[in-house]
């Protein structure tokens, strides 16, 4: 199974967060990296506002069910400091767009970052630029996408299900 960092940027819903790290602890992610104005779970150097921090973490724990102390994550302001930090990390898109793939087609290295984006805006032009690969998971009806959080547990059994 590939070793899978999974980027959560700009994810506005604490419920699609708390989600994302249920799922992320069912298929055996190594890490989320939260960034932007994603919200996060509390942490030990947490930055915030004690109230603040509780709050958010209150409402990602309603999804997450204790999966947010299971997960190793870390919070970043921004995204460029981490792909700064992490050069050699492949990193991979899950989004739409002219020059993605599908999924399924998809040649993964050992271990990868997935990124995924904003719930209605997707991912910045900048940031698919940088990656490897966009993986697209096909559409059967007529919506154009599918919620953030159902597409991370769509995306990881696709990505962990190989032989």
């Amino acid at each position: 199974m590939p070793g899978i960092t999974l980027l959560l940027h700009n994810i506005r819903s604490t419920h699609n967060v708390g989600s994302i790290f249920r799922t992320a602890e069912g298929f055996g992610v190594e890490k989320i990296v939260l960034t932007g104005y994603t919200p996060y779970p509390h942490s030990s150097d947490d930055p915030r506002l004690p109230h603040i921090a509780s709050k958010l973490t209150s409402q990602i724990h309603k999804t997450a069910l204790g999966a947010e102390t299971m997960v190793p994550f870390e919070y970043l302001p921004s995204l460029d400091e981490w792909l700064n930090e992490n050069p050699n990390l492949p990193l991979f898109a899950l989004e739409q767009a002219e020059s993605s793939i599908q999924i399924d087609l998809a040649t993964l290295p050992r271990s990868f970052g997935l990124l995924l984006g904003e719930e209605v805006h997707g991912i910045e032009k900048k940031y698919l630029e940088r990656c490897e690969q966009i993986l697209e998971i096909p559409m059967k009806g007529t919506k154009e996408s599918f919620n953030v959080s159902v597409a991370t547990g769509i995306a990881l059994y696709a990505l962990t299900s190989r032989q």
